[in-house]
Order: C-alpha cells, then sequence, then structure tokens
C-alpha cells in the first residue's frame, strides 16, 4: 500500500485530506513572542487574515515542519512496511524539503528497506494542491512507486502557477522583496503578477487596476494553453477575494472555452503571510495520464 504525505503548503482544508487519504505535515506560524500555531490545528484562518490585515504591528512568521515532525508522520508506516510518497513546497522557497529527506535518511538508518520517496513540487499553494491531485489519481490507479515518480516528476515540469497581491507589504515584511520596490508599487498603485520560475518567486509584470491584472492573466494563458487544452487541470484560489477570483474564473472560461470545475481553493495561512489578503492565485498543470 502507498501512503500520501504533503506539508501544508499544498492548501488542502482538512476535510479535503481526509476524503483523499492524504496525511497533511502542518507549517508553524511563529508569532512575536514566540509562540508557534500548527496551521490547520492551533489557527483560525478568517481571524488570523483580519488580524494580518487590521493589526500593521502584527507581523507573524512561518516556519517549515521540522524533521522529527516527519518522523512521527512516516514512523507508522515504515513499521507496518508500507511505501510513502510526500511531497513538499519548493525547496526554493522553504527548508520542508530538506526536512523531509532528512526524515526519510534517519528512517533508513533503522529501516534500510523502507520506501519513502520525497518530491519537491518546485511550486506551492494551489500548484502544489494540483501535483498532489494528480499524484492521488496515480495511487487510486494502483501505480507502483517507480511510475508514481516518473510521471510526478513531468506533472511538477508541466505546472504552472501566477498570483497577483493587493499590495506587496507582506512580502517585503517576510524580506520577499526590497523596501524601495513595495514603496514605488504602492505609490504607483500597482498590482503586481507574479509566479513560479524553477521554484523561485519572479515577476511578469505590474499593471494597474483589477480588471487589468485579468486581461494580462488572461492574455497569457491564451498563448500558453490555447492549442493543449484537453489534458490541463485548473485551479483559482484567494484570500478574502472571492469575487475578484471569480471575475478571474469566468474570464478564462470564455477566453480558453473551457469549464473550470469545483469551487475555489482558499489559500491557506503559510502561503498567505507572504501574499496578504487580498491575493489571487491561478494554477495549471498536466494530467499524469497525457505521460503515459
Amino acid at each position: 500500500m502507498i501512503r500520501l504525505v504533503s506539508d501544508g503548503g499544498c492548501d488542502f482544508s482538512g476535510e479535503e485530506a481526509k476524503i483523499n487519504k492524504v496525511d497533511i505535515v502542518p507549517f508553524y506560524i511563529v508569532l512575536e513572542d514566540g509562540t508557534q500555531l500548527r496551521e490547520g490545528i492551533d489557527i483560525n484562518r478568517e481571524d488570523y487574515f483580519k488580524r494580518l490585515r487590521s493589526e500593521k504591528k502584527f507581523f507573524p512568521k512561518t516556519s517549515q515542519p521540522n524533521p522529527q515532525d516527519y518522523i512521527d508522520f512516516f514512523m507508522p508506516y515504515v513499521a507496518k512496511g508500507e511505501d510513502i510518497v510526500c511531497l513538499t513546497i519548493s525547496s526554493k522557497l522553504s527548508g520542508s524539503y530538506n526536512s523531509a529527506a532528512l526524515a526519510k535518511d534517519t528512517l533508513l538508518d533503522d529501516y534500510p528497506n523502507a520506501n519513502i520517496l520525497v518530491l519537491d513540487s518546485l511550486s506551492g499553494s494551489i500548484a502544489q494542491g494540483l501535483i498532489l491531485k494528480e499524484i492521488i489519481k496515480m495511487r487510486d490507479d494502483g501505480l507502483n512507486l517507480d511510475d508514481i515518480k516518473r510521471l510526478a516528476q513531468e506533472v511538477i515540469k508541466a505546472t504552472r502557477i501566477y498570483f497577483t497581491l493587493e499590495t506587496v507589504e507582506y512580502l517585503k515584511r517576510g524580506g520577499r522583496v526590497g523596501p524601495t520596490t513595495a514603496l514605488v508599487g504602492g505609490l504607483l498603485g500597482l498590482r503586481p503578477i507574479l509566479y513560479l520560475k524553477n521554484g523561485e518567486v519572479a515577476q511578469l509584470d505590474s499593471v494597474r487596476g483589477k480588471k487589468n491584472v485579468i486581461k494580462k492573466i488572461e492574455e497569457g494563458l491564451i498563448e500558453a494553453l490555447s492549442e493543449n487544452i484537453a489534458d490541463i487541470e485548473f485551479s483559482i484560489g484567494h484570500i478574502f477575494s472571492d469575487e475578484d477570483a471569480n471575475a478571474l474564473k469566468d474570464s478564462i472560461e470564455a477566453a480558453l472555452k473551457i469549464n473550470i470545475s469545483g469551487s475555489l481553493s482558499e489559500v491557506g495561512v503559510t502561503i498567505g503571510t507572504h501574499v496578504g489578503p487580498g491575493a489571487i492565485a491561478f494554477a495549471y498543470c498536466k494530467r499524469y495520464n497525457s505521460f503515459v
């Protein structure tokens, strides 16, 4: 039997994880007094983001799961001789992948026959969630560990995520963007359009106004996907911005002549701490069976 584990960067809800039989290893939110709160366990998402938006002196930080956290999740399955696939947020954004890899190496010292596959999603949030959903399909379709590794790596390479922010202030707080960039963006009223390139945050463009943001993303997707749409899965996420996220959804569906199934996703507090309320994300990936 293959067991699936992911860190909280995938933004699965507790219910979604339970239905799909995925164990979620939580990130930590670290408050200024040193208190550590586990995402999905000790934190109410809505209250947290309201506080993040309203309290200018509220500066929480995030911390990845440590190796022992992963060992605690892996150990029951290793003891029963079950294979494990673990997906993490991009190793270029967090040390979560390194923690999982170290946990694997530690367990192999005592259980040399254990089969633990640790995968770097090179992504995060709803894009990591899309990759995880494809791995769930692989497991449910009875694929073995070697096939899952090969196909998951193809899916990871074919996954993209774009996001736009209400403000770059939260990126600045977390050290992801310089103070000068944040100041200029704020003065000009520009909304950045960012994406992950090789697992790292890069800027695609900056535009003024939400409608122009939606138009810019729509244009880019038409160019990238118009001839290769049949094997693509999509996801749209947001933080306190469901109206704008729905507008983006409607625009993309009309432009690409598709129907994006499922409800909008809610970006979790780990990613949300760095992008802030008002963020909107759009992601897509190729279905795994297109590589078979």
